[in-house]
């Protein structure tokens, strides 16, 4: 049977999210002694599984205030069940793993008997998709004033560039930032992530490698501050549920 459910703030929190001790479980409130686990950033399906996979816990979470609009959906069906088909399912892919481990040698060995070169040109049967890597220069701006955001309103914005592990603060003053980044040469967009104590966005921005010069990408990016997600923590988060 398919189960939906919404979210709701039972108690709200004003904890800084930034200032906790980060662990395995999300991040540990030296104030309620509580993991908050950060939702914010994962997709409607990855919060559907969390909460179904924690109905009976008491779950601090910090959250968009867009997610308190969106509705989760989820099938439920019997503990039992799903622990034989996650086993079933294990066993399927480890057998499929070894059955391709077992084949690999020979496909490559056949692969290989073939010549790679004929009259001179090199036979390829594959488009290699080029990653390299480069550093992003340029200044955060405000769509509507062309200057850096508000450090008051704005503190502490984080940014990274197509998933970089190590996101880089924006000057709050000038709004400038540097940041290494990997890029495929095909692609036409760069994926940026702006993350605050409160806010964060996630925006696709035109790419071209021609704009690359000596490994740098010399690019201003212009953000409309409605664009940013508020983001708070959800104390004591409400789950409503509604059978379908």
């Amino acid at each position: 049977m398919k189960k939906k459910f919404t979210l709701e703030i039972a108690n709200p929190c004003s904890e800084n999210f930034d200032k906790m001790t980060p662990n395995a479980g999300g991040s540990f409130c030296d104030s309620c002694m509580k993991n908050v686990i950060d939702l914010s950033k994962k997709t409607n399906s990855e919060v559907a599984r969390f909460i179904v996979g924690n109905k009976d816990a008491n779950i601090c979470a910090r959250l968009k205030t867009t997610q308190l609009e969106e509705q989760f959906e989820y099938s439920e069906t019997s503990k039992i069940n799903t622990l034989k088909y996650a086993a079933v399912a294990a066993t399927i892919l480890l057998a499929s793993n070894l059955t391709a481990q077992e084949k690999e040698p020979v496909k490559i060995e056949k692969a290989c008997a073939e010549p790679m070169y004929r009259l001179g040109k090199v036979v390829s049967n594959q488009t290699v998709n080029e990653e390299v890597s480069i550093t992003v220069k340029g200044k955060l701006l405000e769509a509507k004033t062309h200057k850096p955001f508000n450090k008051e309103t704005y503190p502490d914005l984080m940014l990274s560039v197509n998933g970089s592990q190590t996101p880089v603060k924006v000057n709050p003053k000038t709004g400038e930032f540097s940041i290494a980044a990997q890029v495929s040469k095909n692609s036409k967009t760069l994926i940026v992530t702006i993350s605050g104590s409160d806010y964060y966005l996630s925006k696709e921005i035109p790419f071209t490698i021609k704009a690359v010069k000596n490994n740098v990408l010399s690019q201003n990016i212009i953000i409309d501050a409605e664009e940013l997600t508020k983001i708070f923590i959800a104390g004591g988060l409400g789950i409503n549920y509604t059978d379908q």
